[in-house]
């Protein structure tokens, strides 16, 4: 998409062949072709159609990342499928708005604004800098579409000083034309400039697979997952920081975290290793990433099934935000021959298959197996105490 086309899209005209293509959309959902026949009808111009068909598109596919304020935004797919989920930016908006009340946020590196449309949500001062320019127009309209305060301005976000603002956000690009970038130096804007920031009021977004030993003296990082999928995970200057690890939750009840303040110290209960009870517990990936897994052993009263594992037992019954709860039914024979024997005894033919620390391929083993029976289950593989285990167990 062009700049002038991006502008004549907020012109009425094109409102107006938005709305069309809106409507066609949700007519023929699945297929492009006849959407894009009913646009050209209302426009014949090729490249409006076009351009009018693709925003209706990534306005549809954006509703289930960003909620409904997608239908009213611009995008490319590109940008689209790197913003932030509006769940996560409004947690983290709002967790700013609350350090500093009524303070200002330099967004750099905003791209299509979502993060910049969440810090003026939660009543911050905010702007937003963007090296790609048809980028950071979309910021622009996506902020008057949805009738926010703030400005963006194309340039260079490692050129400005962010001194005159409250607080910095940025997220660097962790991506090129070959896939995603796992080292730090080959980040855009790279790993110094982030440390340098940091040294400043400011928070980073950061890869969730970032390594603890990377994290600068002071910072807090925090780990966020979304509906059970970790998203990111965020670096919180020492002026902004609480603790120093964090593991942040958001699901279908609301947000819940823990901190490292709430893992028991080594030795105690939570930390121990101990045999298979009634109960296991999956902890959720942000508390994994966090390395906050004795915090949750600990809140159900429960130990470790090895201390490399990160598979939680007990003999209480809890439900928390933390971990996916399961009873276990009863422990199977780990070998294959006779695990499918056991697993036809008892008519299973629908098995779901966890695994952690053990070297097996879910699909791959499932083949193999060959189940036929009307029953379903929950194969668990993992070790306890080192030792190879295969757990049926059922979701509570």
């Amino acid at each position: 998409m062009e700049l002038e086309t991006l502008a004549w899209l907020q012109t009425p005209e094109g409102a107006g062949l938005l709305e069309v293509a809106s409507g066609a959309w949700a007519e023929h959902p699945g297929d492009p072709v006849r959407v894009a026949g009913v646009v050209r009808r209302a426009d014949p111009d090729p490249e409006r159609a076009a351009a009018a068909t693709t925003q209706a598109q990534l306005r549809e596919r954006g509703v289930a990342k960003l909620g409904e304020a997608a239908r009213l935004m611009f995008f490319t797919p590109d940008a689209l499928e790197q913003s932030t989920r509006a769940r996560v930016a409004a947690h983290r908006a709002a967790r700013l708005a609350a350090a500093i009340p009524g303070g200002s946020v330099i967004d750099l590196g905003c791209g299509i604004g979502g993060d910049l449309l969440a810090f003026a949500r939660a009543g911050l001062v905010a702007a937003g800098v963007e090296l790609d320019p048809l980028r950071a127009a979309i910021a622009q309209a996506n902020l008057r579409a949805l009738g926010l305060p703030g400005a963006v301005h194309a340039g260079d976000a490692t050129a400005l000083d962010p001194r005159g603002f409250d607080a910095a956000f940025a997220d660097p690009a962790r991506r090129t034309g070959r896939g995603r970038v796992f080292d730090v130096k080959g980040w855009t804007p790279p790993w110094p400039w982030v440390l340098d920031l940091l040294a400043r009021r400011a928070l980073v977004k950061v890869a969730p697979g970032i390594g603890h030993d990377l994290l600068p003296a002071g910072v807090e990082a925090e780990w966020v997952s979304d509906g059970g999928e970790v998203k990111e995970a965020v670096l919180w200057s020492p002026d902004l920081a609480t603790t120093g690890r964090r593991a942040t939750v958001i699901g279908a009840g609301g947000l819940a975290t823990l901190t490292d303040e709430d893992a028991p110290a080594p030795g105690e209960d939570g930390t121990q290793v101990r045999e298979v009870g009634a109960f296991l517990y999956e902890p959720d990936g942000a508390v994994i990433r966090a390395g906050l897994v004795t915090a949750v052993a600990a809140g159900v009263s429960g130990g470790l099934v090895d201390e490399h594992i990160a598979y939680v037992t007990g003999d209480e019954a809890f439900r928390t935000p933390f971990a996916r709860s399961y009873r276990v039914l009863e422990e199977l024979p780990y070998r294959e021959k006779q695990l499918r024997a056991a697993l036809q005894a008892r008519g299973i033919g629908r098995l779901a298959i966890k695994k952690r620390g053990v070297q097996v391929v879910p699909e791959e083993l499932r083949k193999r197996l060959a189940l036929a029976g009307d029953q379903e289950g929950t194969l668990v593989l993992t070790r306890v105490a080192g030792q190879g285990t295969a757990l049926l167990v059922e979701p509570f």
